[in-house]
């Protein structure tokens, strides 16, 4: 899923040293089994049932309230880095699910560096999916030049993932994303009473994940949830880079 944006970027320096402990990057190959897709939206077999899956997002740490849209700043490669996160009032119907449209795109320096339509569906439990995305990364010159990292459940053995359980717990690998060779997160949720300062305010009782793929063990990603907004920040634990949280507007 998205090692690009909220994924591939990276919080300040200032961020990890003051929330995120480096720890080693060898944490894929320790980790325990992913677990599975739940029952509670899996019929027989591991199928997915349509049936098990409703049409809001309201999950405390991910609400995805269509007309919402989140706006993140930080840097990446040495330039400045303004990520824009729109939940739409669209839909795309995967494996008969009705999927929630999201609309991300990243600026480097205010040119257009990458554009990504996102997946999401929440179940009856609350639990909160991935059924893929469409990337593209531009050049300067506005061209595609890349579309790696896309997907969608169902096509070429893609199979979709969890973003964001109903009762986050602590130590529990989950596998957000499956596409072989091209689309592996995992996720990890290391705090559950997190505190951090970003743009848009100071929040206690934050969670705080960390990510990672197989495709790039030595890469790891931390990001910081609050209830009732969803992701405030987001990046590398080494703490190169970031992005952080800066305003959430609503139409």
């Amino acid at each position: 899923m998205n090692r690009r944006v909220p994924g591939i970027l990276c919080l300040t320096a200032a961020l990890a040293l003051g929330a995120c402990a480096k720890t080693a990057t060898t944490a894929t190959s320790t980790s325990p089994k992913p677990t599975p897709p739940t029952a509670t939206a899996t019929g027989a077999g591991g199928v997915i049932d349509p049936r098990n899956f409703v049409r809001v997002i309201d999950n405390p740490y991910q609400p995805f309230t269509p007309g919402t849209t989140l706006v993140y700043k930080g840097m990446k490669d040495d330039k400045v880095a303004v990520d824009t996160f729109e939940v739409t009032r669209e839909t795309k119907t995967i494996l008969g699910v009705v999927c929630m449209v999201i609309r991300d795109t990243l600026t480097l320096d205010g040119v257009l560096h990458e554009r990504t339509e996102d997946w999401y569906v929440q179940d009856v439990a609350g639990n909160v999916w991935y059924f893929g995305e469409s990337t593209a990364e531009l050049d300067a010159n506005g061209k595609v030049t890349s579309t790696e990292g896309s997907w969608e459940a169902g096509v070429d053995g893609a199979q979709p993932g969890i973003v964001m359980n109903a009762r986050p717990q602590l130590g529990v690998d989950i596998r957000q994303e499956f596409y072989k060779g091209h689309a592996e997160d995992h996720f990890k949720v290391i705090d559950l009473n997190a505190s951090l300062t970003v743009p848009y305010g100071s929040h206690t009782n934050a969670l705080k994940t960390r990510e990672w793929t197989p495709l790039d063990p030595g890469s790891i990603d931390v990001k910081y949830y609050a209830a009732g907004i969803g992701m405030i920040a987001d990046g590398s634990e080494d703490g190169s880079e970031g992005i952080k949280l800066v305003e959430v507007r609503h139409v």
